[in-house]
């Protein structure tokens, strides 16, 4: 299989170009490669289709900053938000109509006939939230997620048509999809405003439907979640958003990841940190104690004379890279922590170590080290 194209070399703009510079690096790559422009040329075609897949994420304010962070692995199938996701040219253009100038036949950009009809207007994507534990994010979970959406109407079966009658061709533009008006020595076309720019109209609407196809109802969908997704990536689930009218391909579902928050870990990436307390004698004497980590515990050495605040790396117990096939690391940082309430044996052998740390340690207290610091 081919490697894909940096999306930024496809169009031939630098990482930080403004917006603006994109659109119009894009809209100069759709002239030139414009079918059109080329009829029956299929690597035209191809790089028509690269140039619109290009600009559907690095010209999208949302998506652009995941590219720039993780590539074209942030739109695998299953690991993010869609690029392009184009069947055909008409996708194209019905995603960029204003590109297109509404229709998308390469005439109407410059005020000629020679448009085409607009083909089947895809369904609306839809954009939901999907909360998961760190225990679901390191496995990877399979979840199914209840929501809203435009069906099709079983009335009609999604013709938009009462029962018995059917479509017609549009009168005012012949079929076309679009009107054409003269101004001077040129020709503007748009879409025909009595059929939308489909070339054809329903005489008789569906009641249940009102001529629309489509009709709301409630809806189950089984969602695939990688392991290591991180928040913020969208999953986009193809073809389960709102159907299209009259009967045209389905938009897709968007599937936003948002972290729990979990009582005993924080996720820094592919690492994960906890903090675990010990008494002053494990930290001085040393000791061997059981980790808790996402899968389970890890039995973990201290060694004597451990500071408070002390960073331990268990290699491989973190989450997850999607990038590839190993796991970050979880780090521990171990506190002392200090009792409330001693018992009065404890406070004499305290008592006891203190006056002998003073008499065989050399230490200075942390005041005489400050006096004589200004001194």
């Amino acid at each position: 299989m081919s490697q894909k194209r940096d999306y930024y070399e496809v169009l031939g703009v630098p990482k930080d170009a403004p917006a603006g510079d994109i659109k119009k690096a894009y809209r100069k790559l759709a002239l030139k490669y414009h079918p059109d422009q080329n009829p029956d040329d299929a690597d035209a075609e191809a790089s028509f289709k690269e140039a619109a897949e290009a600009y559907d994420v690095v010209g999208d304010a949302e998506k652009r900053p995941r590219y720039d962070q993780f590539g074209h692995q942030a739109f695998d199938q299953g690991a993010g938000a869609g690029a392009g996701g184009f069947t055909n040219v008409d996708d194209i253009f019905s995603a960029f109509g204003d590109i297109f100038g509404g229709s998308g036949g390469f005439g109407s950009m410059f005020g000629g006939g020679g448009g085409r009809r607009r083909g089947p207007q895809r369904g609306r994507d839809l954009r939901i939230v999907l909360d998961l534990t760190l225990e679901e994010i390191d496995e990877g979970v399979s979840k199914t997620v209840a929501l809203k959406r435009m069906d099709g109407c079983g009335t009609c079966s999604g013709s938009g048509a009462r029962k018995g009658t059917g479509k017609s061709r549009c009168s005012t533009c012949n079929g076309s999809g679009q009107v054409t008006r003269s101004a001077g020595f040129f020709q503007m076309a748009s879409p025909c405003p009595s059929c939308r720019g489909a070339g054809e109209v329903i005489e008789s609407p569906c009641q249940s439907c009102s001529g629309s196809g489509n009709v709301q109802d409630r809806t189950e969908v089984e969602i695939q979640v990688p392991a290591g997704v991180e928040e913020g990536v969208q999953l986009r689930i193809t073809g389960e958003g709102d159907a299209g009218a009259n009967g045209s391909p389905r938009g897709d579902l968007y599937c936003v990841i948002r972290e729990k928050e979990h009582r005993v870990f924080q996720r820094s990436g592919p690492d994960v940190l906890t903090e675990v307390p010990f008494a002053f004698s494990q930290l001085a004497l040393g000791d061997k104690i059981e980790i808790p980590t996402l899968r389970g515990k890890v039995e973990m050495t201290v060694p004597a004379g451990t500071q408070s605040g002390k960073v331990f790396r268990l290699r491989g117990q973190g989450l997850p890279r999607l990038d590839s096939r190993a796991r970050g690391d979880q780090l521990v940082r171990v506190f002392c922590e200090v009792p409330k309430k001693i018992t009065d044996r404890q406070r004499e052998l305290l008592e006891e170590f203190q006056e002998i740390d003073r008499e065989t340690s050399g230490r200075k207290s942390f005041f005489d080290r400050v006096t004589e610091y200004f001194k």
